[in-house]
């Protein structure tokens, strides 16, 4: 093993962690925006939403994330007569992906929530979607918080997938350093290690915010 490459190309590492951090964090948060409408969508009455939630969920689920990738970063630009940014369209990309995994997710946490709540809200004169807002969805949150947090680690490790588009993110700058150095192995140990020490961190505060909002339920 030899590590000494690290002297010269630990910015490498630096840059491309801060790439995937970026990537990752506004994948999540889109894909959690879209999640919520998608969700919404499909438990709404009106058929025609429904349907487009339905097949988006399932045409998105029953494909591969790397051609999901290549639609977006070849066909995006073409469809709407701009130029995007290779960043950009990596975040499309894993936005979209995460969005239909995430509304299964808080789909399933809506209808876990007792059916009197809604109403029982509605029968104090609160409006659906106000209903919805403030009461039904803070309850689904708590009990979806483990399922969202795997997502979440999830997504982070499956971003990778964008440097086969040339986004210089960790997995991409690893492989340069491959090139560079002629070192097949170590720098994927380094990827790999940062890769741990992000998911890691990542799911012990997950699991602090669940300790917390259980603490938080048994007090009142």
């Amino acid at each position: 093993m030899d590590f000494s490459f690290l002297q010269k190309y630990y910015g490498f590492f630096i840059d491309g962690t801060s790439i995937t951090l970026f990537l990752s964090f506004f994948g999540v948060a889109l894909g959690v925006i879209l999640g919520v409408l998608l969700a919404l969508l499909k438990l709404s009455k009106n058929i025609l939403l429904k349907s487009f939630s339905s097949a988006y969920i399932e045409l998105v689920r029953g494909t591969p994330l790397l051609v999901q990738l290549y639609i977006v970063y070849y066909g995006l630009p073409r469809l709407v007569g701009l130029d995007f940014g290779d960043l950009t369209l990596g975040i499309v990309a894993i936005s979209l992906n995460s969005a239909a995994y995430v509304a299964e997710i808080i789909r399933a946490g809506i209808l876990s929530i007792d059916k009197g709540q809604m109403e029982a809200a509605r029968s104090l004169g609160m409006p659906y979607n106000m209903a919805m807002k403030n009461i039904i969805i803070p309850q689904a949150f708590k009990n979806i918080l483990p399922a969202l947090g795997n997502e979440f680690i999830v997504l982070i490790k499956e971003s990778s997938i964008v440097s086969v588009v040339g986004i210089h993110d960790l997995m991409y700058n690893a492989d340069t350093v491959r090139g560079n150095t002629y070192l097949p192995f170590e720098p994927l140990i380094i990827a790999a290690l940062i890769y741990f020490v992000i998911t890691f961190m990542l799911s012990k505060l997950l699991g602090l915010l669940e300790r917390r909002l259980r603490a938080g339920d048994s007090s009142i």
